[in-house]
């Protein structure tokens, strides 16, 4: 039990469903007695998107039950990461709960286009992409520091293995996801001496919804079933077996908490040991 976390406050994005990542650190952070504002588009999914999103009915559920669960504030705040507008209106949503952001944890993020090569990659997926899962991370960042300063505080991006380790057929994720490491470096440069810490976590299979529709697009593109290629996947990690969104939370709480008070500008690997680095 993290207890310098208790009374905190966390914004999550993308932690509108309960199959993500986001639910996994909401969830963990508020085991720890931290209040929550639940963030993620609040509509449903379109033709494009690859999984569903966090609808504004699951996002209210989702912040009612962490919230009686763990005894802690909990709400849910609409917004959509690739528009100012909308990250502003979240803002001032936030402001009537809460007048100070303790955690901020960029986790929303898709890829589209893919399985594709770079000569054939669509153009407007590949941006979009890059909108989604770096360009986000600056702009919400940017709106959520002013609510941060005064107390140590602490951000957490999400990166990926891939933003290391370059995957095939798709590009754009691992350009922004590595993108997401360096935005992390200069934002902990910059923060430090207001004691405002920024990691990342870099996650490599972790059983979401995006990585089974990954599975599944592998199995069609290989021939083969979603189960053998899970299978296979797994004889790459030394561990032997898939991450759980619960892996995701407790490395977040690890992160936001004081226990980590001099780590900062790190990207941390969540992969079960498929990426050793010196």
């Amino acid at each position: 039990m993290y207890e310098d976390l208790r009374g905190k406050t966390a914004l999550i994005t993308g932690s509108g469903k309960k199959t993500g990542m986001g639910y996994g650190i909401a969830e963990k952070l508020a085991s720890h007695g931290t209040n929550l504002i639940i963030s993620d588009l609040g509509k449903q999914a379109g033709k494009e998107d690859p999984v569903k999103l966090g609808s504004i009915d699951e996002m209210e559920t989702i912040a009612a039950e962490l919230g009686k669960a763990y005894g802690v504030k909990a709400i849910a705040v609409p917004m959509d990461v690739v528009d100012n507008e909308s990250i502003s209106a979240a803002v001032e949503a936030i402001k009537k709960s809460f007048d100070h952001v303790d955690i901020l944890c960029n986790n929303a993020g898709a890829s589209f286009g893919v399985p594709n090569t770079v000569m054939n990659y669509d153009e407007a997926a590949w941006i979009r992409t890059v909108d989604v899962n770096l360009f986000s991370v600056f702009r919400v960042s940017r709106a959520l520091i002013p609510l941060m300063f005064g107390k140590p505080a602490s951000i957490i991006n999400t990166s990926s293995r891939a933003g290391k380790v370059p995957p095939v057929f798709n590009s754009a994720y691992a350009v922004a996801k590595a993108g997401v490491i360096m935005l992390t470096k200069t934002m902990a440069k910059e923060l430090g001496a207001a004691n405002i810490r920024v990691n990342a976590i870099c996650p490599g299979q972790i059983m979401t919804d995006l990585e089974k529709w990954r599975f599944g697009l592998e199995a069609q593109f290989f021939n083969t079933t979603i189960e053998e290629r899970e299978k296979e996947m797994c004889k790459t990690i030394p561990l032997g077996y898939i991450g759980e969104i619960r892996d995701a939370g407790s490395l977040a709480a690890f992160l936001a908490s004081e226990e980590s008070r001099y780590i900062t500008g790190q990207a941390l690997n969540l992969d079960g040991g498929q990426c050793m680095e010196l």
